[in-house]
């Protein structure tokens, strides 16, 4: 796969190691997104949240919700993501929850509403792993606004996908690897690596 790309400056040396600025954001990992095209991806999330937390770095859990009379719902016509259990984190993260540098709300694509650039900039944070549903949606728009923000964005690739399908998930990627860069396209295992070799 051609964004499976290690993790360099332009000396060869590993670009960022530090745990306690680089924080890891799951993105809307939630019952209401996860089907027959997004499930698969379930164990390399929580694969990469137990490395994080072993590794004593910040991970944050985001949610989304489709508040009544949004753009989704008036422009495009899209009202899921409406009930208490579509909103839900999937079972898997429910161990995760407590221990979360934060758990952030949103009624939009992008982890930056006010509270979350709030959470990010007083953190301290300078660089954002991102992973979760959908590649082509949320964590795209967050890793954009993270880049245009001032921050290093990186897109886990096999720790996304997209509830639309795997076009949508690779469309994402193109787009980001075009938009931010192929090298903020990582792996898992690469991540990981990094992150555990701090």
């Amino acid at each position: 796969m051609p964004f499976e790309t290690a993790i360099n400056d332009d000396h060869g040396k590993v670009d960022w190691v530090e745990p306690r600025s680089t924080a890891l954001l799951v993105i809307d990992v939630q019952q209401g997104f996860v089907n027959r095209h997004s499930s698969g991806v379930l164990p390399a999330i929580v694969r990469l949240v137990e490395g994080w937390r072993a590794a004593g770095a910040p991970v944050v859990l985001t949610r989304f919700y489709n508040k009544p009379g949004s753009p989704y719902e008036t422009i495009t016509g899209w009202t899921r993501l409406r009930t208490a259990e579509e909103q839900a984190l999937v079972a898997e993260l429910a161990p995760f929850v407590d221990d979360a540098a934060a758990v952030i709300e949103k009624a939009q694509a992008s982890v930056f509403t006010p509270e979350g650039a709030e959470i990010i900039r007083d953190s301290g944070w300078t660089d954002l792993v991102l992973c979760g549903i959908d590649t082509d949606a949320c964590v795209y728009d967050s890793a954009v606004a993270a880049y245009q923000s001032g921050y290093r964005p990186w897109i886990v690739t096999d720790a996304c996908a997209s509830s639309g399908g795997a076009q949508y998930h690779d469309a994402a990627l193109l787009l980001a690897a075009r938009n931010i860069g192929a090298s903020q396209l990582v792996t898992g295992e690469i991540v990981l690596s990094r992150i555990n070799g701090a």
